[in-house]
């Protein structure tokens, strides 16, 4: 892999020639929709690799293309942004790792709903390397954690959209973002479970510890080879 470092961001060009981003700085909303929104054209008129940027917002709140306006419970607390992609509310913070994924959708499979399973197996994977078993729910989006006696709780979000079969959004993981400002919304609709964080779980592992986790795992599940059998 080489490395690249460019206006606070690392760029790694990976395996399977996908660029890796890695910005060290939090990243404003719209500039993160401003670079999606060119790199998916880019990537169609194959003028630019595909993409995973890791990176971490400012506290702020998004809304999916499903969201209803009654799940913005404290609209005051931080800035409230349109995200375009599937999903409701949605929290995002420093603590939080989230995983934009731009991917050419044809050199895999060209089905959306294997590609969110994918994306939950990749975030399923990645915590397993932690010893945490993540899990699906039926009919509830993105992946939960049995912390027993009837209690389940979200550690990890998942929101896409795909543009002529290329990939944007993607996943948010809680490393230890504030749990408390999940309470303004109803994150993605769901109020009668709770969130949970992997410092949360009793974890202290770094940001880059995390990083090493969903680049390995990532690999494990993105193979164009596998789905296109």
């Amino acid at each position: 892999m080489s490395k690249i470092l460019k206006n606070s961001q690392v760029i790694i060009k990976g395996d399977q020639g996908i660029e890796w981003r890695n910005s060290e700085k939090p990243v404003d909303y719209p500039d993160a929709l401003d670079f999606m929104d060119q790199r998916v054209g880019e990537i169609f008129t194959q003028s630019a690799p595909q993409t995973v940027w890791l990176l971490e917002h400012p506290s702020l709140y998004t809304a999916g293309t499903s969201a209803d306006s009654s799940d913005l419970l404290d609209p005051n607390r931080f800035p409230v942004f349109d995200a375009g992609r599937g999903g409701q509310y949605t929290y995002h913070g420093p603590g939080q790792r989230v995983a934009y994924v731009m991917l050419n959708l044809n050199l895999y499979n060209k089905d959306v709903r294997k590609f969110v399973f994918n994306l939950e197996e990749w975030v399923i994977r990645t915590l397993a390397k932690f010893n945490i078993r993540g899990e699906r729910r039926e009919g509830r989006v993105g992946i939960w954690i049995d912390r027993g006696n009837g209690r389940e709780d979200k550690i990890a979000a998942i929101g896409v959209r795909v543009r002529k079969w290329i990939s944007f959004h993607g996943i948010s993981i809680n490393l230890d973002p504030d749990l408390s400002h999940f309470q303004g919304i109803v994150p993605c609709g769901i109020d009668e479970h709770g969130v949970t964080s992997l410092v949360d779980l009793g974890l202290c592992i770094s940001m880059e510890d995390l990083d090493v986790a969903l680049k390995e795992a990532f690999y494990e599940v993105f193979s164009p080879s596998s789905e296109s059998e």
